[in-house]
Parts: C-alpha cells; sequence; structure tokens
C-alpha cells in the first residue's frame, strides 16, 4: 500500500470552472479572459507630471462620480488621445493638439 497523495494533473487544474458564453461578434478584438474588455496590441510608456497624474485621477473619480461611469486611467486616456486625433483631423493647424504643443515650447 502507497502512501503517496495522487494530485490532480495539469489538464484537471486549469480546465474551465465556468459555462461556455455565447459567442458575441464584434469589430473590435476582445480579451481572451471574457470580460468583454479590448484587446490592446500596443502599449507605450508616458511620463507625467504629479500634477498631470493627478488631474487624470480627478477626472477618472468625476466620470465616476457624476456620470456614474466606472474606468481605468488607460482607458480615460485613450479616448482623450482619439479626440485630440479627431479634433487635429478636422482642424489642423487650428486644432487643441497643435495650440497645446506650440504653446509648449
Amino acid at each position: 500500500m502507497t502512501r503517496r497523495v495522487q494530485l490532480p494533473g495539469a489538464a484537471e487544474l486549469f480546465r474551465s470552472t465556468s459555462a461556455p458564453r455565447e459567442t458575441v461578434v464584434s469589430d473590435e478584438p476582445v480579451s481572451s479572459a471574457g470580460t468583454g474588455r479590448r484587446k490592446h496590441e500596443a502599449k507605450i510608456t508616458v511620463y507625467l507630471t504629479d500634477e498631470e497624474l493627478l488631474a487624470l485621477e480627478h477626472a477618472r473619480l468625476a466620470l465616476r462620480a457624476a456620470h456614474g461611469i466606472a474606468v481605468d486611467r488607460g482607458r480615460v486616456v485613450r479616448a482623450a488621445i482619439a479626440a485630440v486625433l479627431a479634433d487635429f483631423t478636422r482642424h489642423g493647424a487650428d486644432s487643441q493638439l497643435v495650440k497645446g504643443i506650440t504653446r509648449d515650447d
């Protein structure tokens, strides 16, 4: 008689424990975790001043408090980038992007 404990194999340890979800067809890639969050293919690092980071966090909290929108800072930044680039496409030299960059010089 062996006194060794039989442990489950890797297949048993990592098996799916939830029922299969219906597949949602979308143009946007979603994460493999099934959370519905959008998968992002690229990453950049952005350095902010303490004041900029605090303003970003205040905006995130204001979205939650005033509008009931719970988002992370990354989503706020992606939305801001999309808005600035759309404004640049529409207004070119008169865009907020150009004004902001030339004001910083």
